[in-house]
């Protein structure tokens, strides 16, 4: 029965961008429909807007209670927000008020998920340049959720998932040096670990898992750095004793030859990001592992460029809800 579907929250991100586009698209997909109740997480006016210049067969209508949610195909649930009533809205553009926007959609989301109203949230993505305007401290949606969730940043990780490949990473958005300041045994072993139970969770009961080295050639037995012998296979050796199965230190650039691994855990925001949108272009889903709910984003940009335009793909969307369904 539809009241029986999961209700999964789609939080529209940058309203300037293309993330409000990809959300109407994903939300009116057969596939996403069948498998939840998609519910859209914005301001009407600027939902409205999208509709009429991207020309979507579809309109939106605001609930109070998501007990209202009924999982309609083409007048789909909105939980509404007010952030234009004072301010302009511009697509296409950076500004205060489209980032402070982009962040209150998620937020609410994630209170959602907090409170058990809602099984999962997929966020369209944000731009850091409006957010940063709106004087709001942002560096993407792994710190966010670390923040409303009241967890760590140590403990809470992005893994990139596309197709058959689940891609994770140690360290994501810090400078080279901060991230070899940042990749100790303990937070090996803690990517290891949430890695494992993520996998678990989907029903992958003894997953098989890779982690690459920081330096090139896996530093090549001592002659590229140490970071691998004093770190890095350490965490590995104390991950096996919890039975987890594990192979690595191993060089990046080798990892994703592998089609027998169920996921691969890399040091470095690129050793994972290059390969994935080379690999998926812009259909990667970045599942946050590690947290206490269920949350994914888009693996690329808010393309404040296209915007308006109706051409934007929602792909990346469409994967990150299938993902929490086992369906990618």
């Amino acid at each position: 029965m539809t009241s029986q579907r999961p209700i999964v929250a789609l939080s529209t991100g940058d309203p300037g961008g293309i993330g409000p586009e990809i959300c109407l698209k994903a939300a009116l997909d057969e596939d996403v429909q069948r498998l939840c109740r998609p519910v859209l997480v914005g301001d009407p006016m600027v939902m409205a807007a999208h509709i009429e210049v991207s020309g979507l067969p579809c309109s939106v209508y605001p609930v109070s209670s998501l007990a209202d949610v009924n999982g309609a195909t083409n007048n789909l649930p909105l939980l509404a927000r007010d952030h234009f009533s004072d301010a302009p809205f511009l697509m296409g553009a950076i500004t205060a008020q489209n980032g402070a926007a982009s962040v209150d959609t998620s937020v609410t989301a994630i209170q959602m998920a907090l409170k058990g109203e809602v099984t999962a949230v997929v966020a369209a993505p944000n731009t850091k340049s409006s957010i940063n305007q709106a004087g709001i401290d942002y560096d993407g949606h792994l710190s966010l959720v670390a923040r409303e969730t009241g967890r760590s940043q140590e403990d809470i990780f992005m893994m990139l998932s596309f197709g058959q490949v689940n891609l994770a990473h140690c360290t994501l958005h810090s400078s080279i040096r901060r991230s070899l300041e940042l990749i100790t045994r303990k937070r090996v072993v803690s990517v290891i670990k949430a890695v494992h139970k993520t996998l678990v969770a989907t029903g992958i009961l003894a997953p098989r898992i890779m982690v690459s080295g920081v330096n090139p050639h896996a530093s090549e037995g001592g002659l590229f750095g140490d970071e691998e012998a004093e770190i890095i296979a350490p965490a590995i050796a104390e991950a096996r004793v919890d039975g987890i199965q594990l192979e690595g230190p191993v060089p990046a650039d080798l990892m994703l030859h592998r089609d027998d691994v169920d996921a691969f855990i890399v040091m470095l925001h690129d050793q994972g990001h290059i390969p994935a949108k080379v690999m998926a272009r812009h259909g990667a889903a970045g599942v946050i592992v590690g947290s206490p709910i269920q949350f994914a984003s888009v693996g690329h940009g808010s393309a404040l460029d296209i915007a308006g335009q109706g051409i934007a793909d929602p792909d990346a969307m469409i994967e990150a809800i299938r993902w929490f369904f086992g369906e990618t």
